[in-house]
């Protein structure tokens, strides 16, 4: 198995964070968006940029600790 190089790493990286700052913003909209078209939308977004993760487990996660 060969290595990977320095500057192919960082761009994984990079490309990491950025996924993961799009998905931190969608939920936060997520949350303040009332209608359940919006809702669906952001879903569908999400699932767009990153199809294998649990959303909805994330979702409703989240919803219940800001419900405390």
């Amino acid at each position: 198995m060969s290595k990977i190089s320095k500057k192919r790493r960082q761009f994984k990286i990079k490309r990491g964070k950025k996924k993961r700052k799009k998905i931190r913003k969608l939920k936060e909209k997520y949350f303040t968006t009332q209608s359940k078209e919006g809702k669906g939308k952001i879903i569908e977004k999400m699932r767009k940029i990153s199809p294998h993760s649990p959303i909805e487990e994330t979702l409703s996660v989240k919803k219940e600790n800001k419900v405390e």
